[in-house]
């Protein structure tokens, strides 16, 4: 199969997008670490396991190896984690899949500065936190000579590449992770080991399955 062996990390993949993305994965012989904090879309409410856990579960129906975990990549320490998920379950890290994220929609005139912090720290920064653990972690096994080719996918949107009423802090995010892609990409030229870094946009054909 097109990812036998591969380790991937799809954050927010207890519904949505991120459930399809962790899925597919699967199904192309990806082994998965299920990431979802299991909050309400705006991201409140109590944290809650299961829908990381259900996807777990239809992976491991149809024959693959997923894990679920529920720590929030807008923490720094709390995202670390989630890579560590991956390497001690699975042995190594080679895909992460960026999709995690909550919507909190106000006219710019209406959006408290709560509403624009909360979206920015779970799609930039939670997007920022993975991208720099994965980075890390990939250029210290280059170093040993273990050669990953690591794999980051972005999710944006025409939000912030065309723009959308009432999403300002929605949108400002979605365009900064596309340019945090093309931004990181350019490291691979002056530093040997970073990753192939893309960014997709729902209603696009995603980059979500190159060869790694």
């Amino acid at each position: 199969m097109l990812l036998d062996g591969k380790v991937a990390i799809v954050t927010g993949s207890g519904r949505g997008i991120g459930r399809e993305e962790a899925l597919l994965l699967a199904k192309h012989g990806a082994k998965v670490v299920v990431n979802d904090l299991g909050a309400h879309f705006d991201g409140t409410g109590a944290p809650t396991a299961t829908p990381a856990q259900e996807v777990v579960a239809e992976i491991k129906k149809m024959g693959g190896q997923a894990v679920a975990n529920g720590d929030s990549v807008a923490d720094f320490k709390a995202a670390k984690r989630i890579v560590q998920c991956a390497l001690d379950t699975f042995g190594k890290l080679n895909i992460v899949v960026n999709n995690a994220g909550i919507l909190r929609d106000r006219m710019i005139f209406n959006m408290a500065e709560e509403d624009w912090d909360a979206v920015v720290a779970v799609h930039l920064k939670g997007t920022f936190n993975m991208c720099r653990h994965a980075c890390e972690y990939w250029r210290e096994e280059h170093k040993k000579a273990n050669l990953l080719n690591g794999r980051i996918v972005n999710t944006s949107s025409d939000a912030g590449l065309l723009g959308n009423v009432g999403q300002s802090n929605y949108g400002a995010c979605k365009a900064a992770v596309a340019a945090m892609a093309i931004s990181t990409t350019a490291t691979k030229a002056t530093h040997p080991g970073q990753p192939a870094m893309f960014h997709a946009r729902p209603g696009s054909t995603p980059p979500a399955l190159p060869p790694t």
